[in-house]
C-alpha cells in the first residue's frame, strides 16, 4: 500500500472513531502521527480529504454487504441488513455519511459528485444482496429504493428509547419489501 492510501485508511479509522463534525487538519494530523502539510500534499485540503473519507467509508460498507450471504427471503434479508446496520462496520460508515449530510456537505461540491457516485455503488451492492436473497432482478431496484431510504431513516431514529418499536417498524418494512418483490 502506498503512503497516500495508508494515510487515507488512518484518517478514515480516526473519523469512524471520533466523528466528522469539527474535523480540522492539524489535530487530525497529530492524532495519526503526521503533519497537516503531509495531508495537504496528499489530498489537497480538508474538503478533498473529507470527500475521500466518505468514499472510503462507502467502500467499506459495500464490502460488508457483499460479504453477507443471501438470505432465504427478501423479508429476512431486510432484517439481516438492519442487524448489520447496527454493528460495525456499517454502523460507523452510516454515521459518517449522516454527519456529512447533516453538515450540508453532501449537497454541494466537491462532495455532491462523489456522494452521487458512492450512492450508485452502494445501491448496486444492495441490489446484488437482494438478488442473492431472492428478489427478482426486474423488481430489485424498487426494493432497494424503499429499503435503503427507510433503513437510513431508522438508523437516524436510533435515539428512540423503545428499540422493540423500531424493530417492529423494520419488520413492517421487510414485509412491504417482500410484497414488492412479488415473492
Amino acid at each position: 500500500m502506498n503512503r497516500r492510501e495508508d494515510l487515507l485508511d488512518q484518517v478514515t479509522d480516526h473519523v469512524l472513531e471520533h466523528g466528522l463534525i469539527g474535523l480540522t487538519l492539524r489535530p487530525l494530523a497529530a492524532a495519526i502521527g503526521t503533519s497537516d502539510r503531509m495531508l495537504i500534499y496528499h489530498f489537497g485540503g480538508r474538503d478533498a480529504l473529507v470527500s475521500e473519507v466518505v468514499d472510503r467509508c462507502t467502500e467499506r460498507a459495500i464490502a460488508a454487504v457483499t460479504a453477507m450471504p443471501g438470505a432465504p427471503t427478501v423479508r429476512s434479508a431486510v432484517n439481516r441488513l438492519w442487524a448489520a446496520y447496527r454493528t460495525e462496520p456499517l454502523h460507523g460508515c452510516l454515521d459518517v455519511y449522516c454527519q456529512a449530510a447533516a453538515s450540508g456537505l453532501i449537497g454541494r461540491e466537491p462532495y455532491l459528485s462523489g456522494a452521487r457516485a458512492s450512492n450508485e455503488r452502494w445501491s448496486a451492492g444492495l441490489r446484488d444482496y437482494f438478488v442473492r436473497s431472492g428478489a427478482p432482478p426486474r423488481r430489485v431496484a424498487r426494493v432497494v429504493t424503499l429499503v435503503d431510504s427507510a433503513l437510513y431513516g431508522f438508523h437516524l431514529d436510533l435515539t428512540t428509547d423503545r428499540p422493540e418499536e423500531l424493530a417492529r417498524g423494520v419488520d413492517d418494512l421487510a414485509r412491504a419489501a417482500q410484497q414488492i418483490s412479488g415473492r
